[in-house]
Order: structure tokens, then sequence, then C-alpha cells
């Protein structure tokens, strides 16, 4: 038998899945470590998660030049998912080989002013162009990252589902750490805001699109009944001064409510059926409420019981191990589950479930499945070895 060579031996399928690379926000060669330790590549796609402690502009600049042949992108984060699972001030990288992989991106710029109907006649195009050049890699996903302080994120995702034909999309939307103040996203040395970038990427594993929440509806309903749609926010509920009705319902002082409360006590929407949150973000200097997603007068709200985090997790990633473990699973995870497993002490057990079930990417101010943006979840994708899960 004439032994195997490194030119004729089958790829290890590690190495065709997504590589991590990590490193503190501060170094001063971010770029070069990253680059060391993701290895020579090739690779078609490039995604950069960053605490908004590093220099976002020159970080997706110095990065569009090192990995030249690839697509780059990038956003600002509201925490890191890395190889210790949640980590704060670092730079996550997460680069897909050539060989298994290939991806084409677009920056949407302007979502205020965006002609959707011309954006998606360009999607449509693309999507069609990397099917044609791509035969051989018979999977599809679109990953999207949004600015996070845009408001937009429900009418972006709505738009983009018409023109994908069918592909799963999910992403998550910038952070900045829990400022609130300044979110970005990036695309090949351009970063922007009030913008987004969507990849399109197939690929020859086998990949599962998800979403997750650990919430349970209860019996206790609310109705918006004055609301300000384009701004989130809500004015009064059960036709009672907004934030003072919620504290009431979920039995608690009303000039106590923080996030904290918020994401022990979160309200759910029905559509279909199934229950999406539709989370808070603050009170306003008014007394009203504004949201992470889309709010409108009418809307009926249920407050959710949580299930024990870890334990859920555990057991929805382990469903996703059937019947082979994925090779890794990138993610994007609302801060208010961070929030509420910190206010739980439970953080470190959160952590060592991601890096038991290889999960890395960064914590969202908000999350996207399909048409729907959503928070309180966690969504994702699982890479599978080849030829395993159909």
């Amino acid at each position: 038998m004439t032994p195997e060579t490194d030119a004729t031996r089958p790829p290890d399928p590690q190495e065709l899945g997504p590589q991590m690379a990590e490193v503190f926000a501060s170094d001063p060669d971010v770029i070069g470590v990253l680059a060391e330790e993701l290895g020579p590549g090739p690779f078609a796609l490039v995604c950069l998660f960053a605490s908004p402690e590093c220099q976002f502009d020159e970080l997706m600049k110095a990065a569009a030049k090192r990995f030249g042949s690839a697509q780059v992108m990038g956003c600002t984060t509201a925490g890191e998912i890395g190889r210790a699972g949640y980590a704060e001030g670092r730079v996550v990288a997460v680069a897909f080989p050539a060989a298994a992989f290939s991806a084409t991106a677009l920056l949407i710029s302007e979502l205020d002013g965006q002609d959707a109907q011309a954006f998606g006649d360009q999607l449509a195009r693309e999507r069609l162009t990397l099917a044609e050049q791509n035969p051989d890699r018979p999977n599809a996903f679109a990953f999207l990252l949004v600015d996070g302080l845009s408001l937009k994120e429900d009418i972006l995702a709505a738009s983009l589902s018409p023109a994908l034909g069918g592909i799963p999309l999910f992403g998550g939307s910038a952070g900045d750490g829990v400022d609130f103040a300044r979110t970005r996203v990036g695309l090949n040395g351009v970063v922007a805001q009030d913008a987004a970038v969507l990849a399109l990427v197939r690929t020859t594993l086998p990949a599962r699109v998800f979403s997750l929440d650990h919430l349970q509806p209860t019996d206790d309903r609310m109705v918006v009944t004055e609301a300000d749609p384009k701004a989130r926010i809500v004015k009064s509920i059960n036709a009672e001064p907004a934030a003072r009705e919620y504290a009431r319902i979920v039995g608690k002082d009303p000039n106590q409510l923080d996030t904290f409360t918020f994401a022990a006590h979160p309200v759910v929407v029905r559509i279909g059926a199934e229950h999406h949150v539709r989370a808070i973000q603050r009170v306003t200097e008014e007394g009203d409420l504004q949201f992470f997603s889309a709010i409108d007068e009418g809307m009926v709200l249920t407050v959710a019981n949580k299930q024990d985090i870890v334990a859920h997790l555990d057991a929805e990633l382990t469903a996703l191990a059937e019947p082979v473990a994925p090779l890794s699973i990138l993610g994007c995870d609302c801060v208010l589950r961070r929030i509420e497993a910190e206010q739980a002490q439970s953080v470190r057990a959160l952590s060592d479930t991601l890096v038991r079930h290889k999960v890395v990417g960064f914590n969202t101010y908000g999350e996207q499945i399909g048409p729907l943006h959503v928070n309180q979840t966690i969504t994702g994708v699982a890479f599978y070895p080849p030829r395993e899960v159909s």
C-alpha cells in the first residue's frame, strides 16, 4: 500500500471548517496576531467581532490589506464569544477556508434611504451568480451584520428575504458594550453607521441555521395603547403610562426599572404559532419604554417566564449535535442573555456550555432569523463534517 502524502491524503474535516482566532483589542498588532493564529488560508470570508475598545476603522482597513483575497466583514460588539466563552475587550476572528467555502458580500449603506427594490434585484443577481460559479457547493446561508442603533433591522430583514430565494438568513445587530452610543459595521476596509453588511456563503459542508430562546409565555398580557413605531417607543400600556404599567404587571418599583429588570421580565409577541421577544431597552426621561425591535399600537404583549438558561442552551445545542457533532458554530447571542447570566451568577456555566459546543461569535443588540428581527435569542449556523448531515 502506498503511504499517503500531504498532497494525496483526504482533507481533515477540522481544516475545512471555520477557523477561529482571538486577541486583546489593546494589542498593538491585532491583525498580525489574528492572521498568524488563523494560518495561511486562503480564506473566502473573514468575520471580525470587535470590542468597542478597539480602533474599529483602523482594524478593518488593516484586515482588508492582510486578507486581501477574502471578503472581510465585521462589527463592534456588546461582548465577544471566544475560546473561553464570554469575553470582553477582545477581537474575535472567524475565517472560512476557500477549500470549502465561497462567499460574496454587500455593504448596505444609508438604511433610511435604501431603495429596497433596486437592492433586492442586485442581491438576487449576486445569489444566482454565486450559485452558478460554485455548483459543487450545494449548501448556502446568508449572514447579516447591521447597525444595532439604526432602528431599521426589522424592515431590513423583511426586505431581504424575498431576494434570497429560500436561502436561510441569520445575523446580529452590532453593539457598543452597554453604552448604546455608537455601533459600526464594516466591509473590505469601508466602515459605516446606519448600514449593514450581508454575506452570501456557499459551502461543501452541511450547514444548519438555527434560533433558540429559553422563554415561555405566561397568561399576563398587556396592550400597547399609544406608541411611536418609528422610534420603537411605547408611551402607554393598557391606557396607562407605559413604564408604570409594565412595572405594576411584573411587580416592580417603576422608579427602579433597569436593564436587569427587562432581562429578567421579558415580553413576547405572538406571530403565527410562535412567540418572539420584544425586548425593552430603557425607560425614557418621559417615562416611556423604548424597545430593541418593532412595536406598534394595538400589539398584545405577553410577559414570559424563563427556563434555566444554561440547561436550556445545553439541551438545544446537544440536539443540534444529532446525529453528529458540529465542527463549529457561529453564534449571535443577545446581550440581554449575557446580562441575565450575570445577574444569576451563571456566566461561567454558560461560557463553559458555549465552549463545549464549539460556539464562537459575539453579543448583539438584537438578532435576525429569516425575515424577523428578534431579541433575547441566540441565532447561528452549525457546520458539520462532509456527508454526515443532509
